[in-house]
């Protein structure tokens, strides 16, 4: 068998973690063709299968995942060290992947991510949205973005300094035909537009009530956070799974709606939405960029850290 190329074990890589060709030729920047011919090239020269594949899916063979439990940490190590020679021309260049929620990709788009464009033009931002929670190295990410809580416990975090609280907002329009609630309880006369959890149930609201000289009402929240807080199942004729679908519905006036402050921002600078209960605000956990400790942090990383240090001393 014929010397096999490094660009081949890493299309394997790629369409083993991906489950698929098209989604590998995406994350590589390849066409599908290519990335499939370099599969089929592999194989016939090995003689042996590597992938079962169907018009639908694509899985892993025996012998295909033991392949890939041996190459896998080869050619991770031989990324590494030439990241590591990278690091030493001292300007960060190359592509930067990290995996987030769509919360915390637009809470620090503007304040961190153009930022360190702005400053880092060599460098390829490569940012997938997600709501679950993956595998950060196993799937290619160089980081991760998420609340405190669901950071993995063996990942190394760096927390960002944002204050993070969620707001309860409105419509003029809705507040002067229903009126405003002065405290949570009030809110059973009201339409609320509620999220969908995980489970598929509606997810209850969050109240916290500011009290001066207590701990914070929840582990990482910012400082100055309130000490009592209450959760409430509040009544809606709407349950929606995304923040954006949610924000939608507040602005059409079809309700009130408990979001964080990051994506109604705009909104209520420009009066298009006004906040209610703001006493009552619930504060949320720190949100961290997270990464694995067992790995050579390339150039890239280095940076986007000391830049949110650099935030977080302002």
């Amino acid at each position: 068998m014929q010397k096999d190329s490094l660009t081949e074990f890493e299309v394997v890589l790629a369409v083993a973690r991906r489950q698929g060709f098209r989604p590998a030729a995406v994350e590589l920047e390849m066409s599908t063709s290519a990335v499939s011919n370099a599969v089929a090239g592999l194989e016939a020269r090995m003689g042996v299968r590597l992938f079962h594949r169907t018009t639908r899916s694509v899985s892993l063979t025996e012998a295909g995942r033991r392949f890939i439990d041996r190459v896998g940490p080869a050619v991770a190590q031989i990324q590494e060290a030439v990241a590591s020679a990278d690091d030493h021309a001292g300007v960060p260049t190359g592509t930067l992947r990290l995996n987030s929620s769509l919360g915390a990709a637009q809470m620090v788009f503007r304040p961190i991510l153009a930022e360190f464009l702005r400053r880092h033009p060599g460098v390829t931002l490569d940012v997938v949205t997600e709501g679950r929670l993956v595998d950060i190295v196993a799937e290619g990410f160089d980081a991760g973005l998420r609340l405190a809580p669901q950071v993995p416990r063996d990942m190394i975090r760096v927390p960002i300094g944002l204050p993070l609280r969620m707001a309860v907002v409105g419509s003029p329009d809705y507040l002067e035909r229903h009126g405003t609630p002065p405290t949570p309880a009030d809110l059973a006369r009201h339409a609320c537009i509620r999220a969908r959890m995980p489970s598929g149930l509606p997810s209850p609201w969050e109240f916290a009530r500011a009290t001066r000289g207590k701990p914070a009402a929840a582990k990482g929240a910012v400082k100055g956070a309130a000490a009592v807080s209450n959760t409430l199942d509040v009544p809606g004729p709407m349950v929606l799974d995304s923040p954006l679908l949610m924000l939608e519905a507040a602005r059409a006036g079809l309700g009130l709606a408990q979001i964080a402050e990051w994506y109604v921002a705009e909104d209520l600078a420009s009066g298009r939405l006004r906040r209610v209960l703001d006493g009552w605000a619930a504060p949320l956990p720190a949100l961290c960029l997270y990464y694995s400790g067992h790995r050579h942090i390339p150039s890239t990383l280095r940076a986007l850290i000391d830049l949110i240090h650099e935030i977080n001393r302002r």
